[in-house]
């Protein structure tokens, strides 16, 4: 059944309601609408009075704060309420200096497939910018759908994600450094064009996927790894289940356990693949045909997903190290984490798991826009 739209009895703003909702909460200020029958000459007459109330708080807060939509949306949980779209082609973001993240977590509350450690994660990566690569906090984008996040340009939408992506690579310049870190569910699409070599395309999915769709890797690499300009360096960490090449870089480093690796070229012909000039360098969760997890055996106590708690204890561990060495060791610290104490992404895996105790291997990749020497080159943000 198709959304329809109603209007904030507090606030003015538009936003999307499914049919059947007769009482709403604003997501943005919290106000309480309830929706009127609309049969009764009596009931049209009040509606068009708060319509036309609806209308004038709304044209007060263009005023006031320019956020008002006039290009509504639908996000998707009772408990956050509905969220307008914004009404500009991309969020306010101001710029600041040579360091800039965007970190995006998704639980998917209310779904039979959320998870439990991805607002954790980008808490944590946060924390982990700031104290040992001296990001500004006021450089770091987070999008999260967590229980207190009201700033609905914060949720991680589909449409915010694709803003925040732009804001992260837009004026950027040589001796920029970019983090994109995102930890959710990731999945696969089958490839209609023949550019990918495995005929999948890789994506992620942000919290409004079921009505606004995944973006795919296609679309990522275009949005920061195209534009990526001569001598900025931008670093992808992607916790997410077939991630191997969600970046669609044109190098993916292949590793057996002893350390011995190769580079395999991913080019394929007309399809650009590189950057600008910059380096693109994607650390993520597993290979395009496997799946990662998201366990507390590895942090103790709170749920983590395992690529981003293995890649952050790493590099804390050992400052300095190398590309070669932060892969092995984070692919020994997941394949030494014991599959039955752990909650598998994906209902699938999850099922496997539970009933039949299977290792379901995740094994860290390593991506990047070109060859280097992985044991030479240092990792540094």
């Amino acid at each position: 059944m198709a959304s329809r739209q109603e209007r904030c009895n507090q606030c003015g703003r538009l936003l999307m309601v499914p049919p059947q909702v007769h009482v709403f909460e604003c997501a943005v200020c919290h106000g309480i609408t309830q929706i009127r029958p609309t049969t009764a000459p009596w009931s049209q007459a009040y509606n068009s009075v708060h319509h036309i109330a609806g209308r004038f708080r709304g044209f007060v807060n263009t005023i006031m704060t320019g956020s008002v939509s006039s290009n509504p949306g639908y996000y998707g949980t009772t408990y956050f309420g509905y969220y307008p779209q914004p009404q500009s082609l991309r969020p306010s973001y101001h710029v600041y200096g040579s360091k800039r993240a965007v970190l995006c977590g998704i639980r998917y509350h209310g779904k039979s497939y959320r998870l439990k450690g991805c607002v954790n994660d980008v808490n944590c990566m946060k924390y982990f910018l700031i104290k040992e690569f001296g990001f500004p906090n006021d450089s770091i984008l987070m999008l999260t759908d967590d229980k207190e996040e009201k700033n609905p340009l914060r949720i991680p939408t589909k449409y915010n994600i694709q803003m925040a992506l732009r804001w992260l690579i837009e004026s950027s310049q040589s001796g920029d450094s970019l983090v994109f870190h995102f930890s959710g569910h990731g999945t696969q699409a089958l490839n209609m064009d023949g550019t990918e070599i495995d005929g999948f395309d890789e994506a992620i999915c942000p919290v409004d996927y079921e009505h606004q769709g995944k973006i795919l890797d296609d679309e990522i690499n275009a949005a920061i790894v195209r534009p990526l300009p001569r001598g900025a360096n931008l670093h992808a960490i992607i916790d997410a289940c077939h991630s191997g090449t969600v970046l669609d870089l044109s190098f993916v480093c292949k590793m057996n356990r002893e350390g011995y690796y190769t580079w395999e070229d991913h080019r394929r012909p007309r399809t650009d693949k590189g950057t600008s000039g910059g380096l693109a360098i994607c650390i993520s969760a597993c290979e395009d045909g496997q799946i990662s997890v998201d366990t507390s055996a590895l942090s103790g106590n709170k749920a983590t997903g395992a690529l981003t708690y293995s890649f952050i204890q790493t590099v804390q561990n050992e400052p300095g190290l190398s590309y070669g060495r932060l892969l092995s060791v984070m692919r020994s610290t997941i394949r030494g984490t014991k599959t039955g104490i752990v909650q598998l992404n994906g209902p699938i895996a999850s099922l496997l798991n539970t009933l039949l105790g299977l290792d379901i291997r995740q094994e860290p990749q390593l991506s990047s826009s070109e060859m280097f020497d992985i044991y030479t080159k240092r990792f540094v943000l």
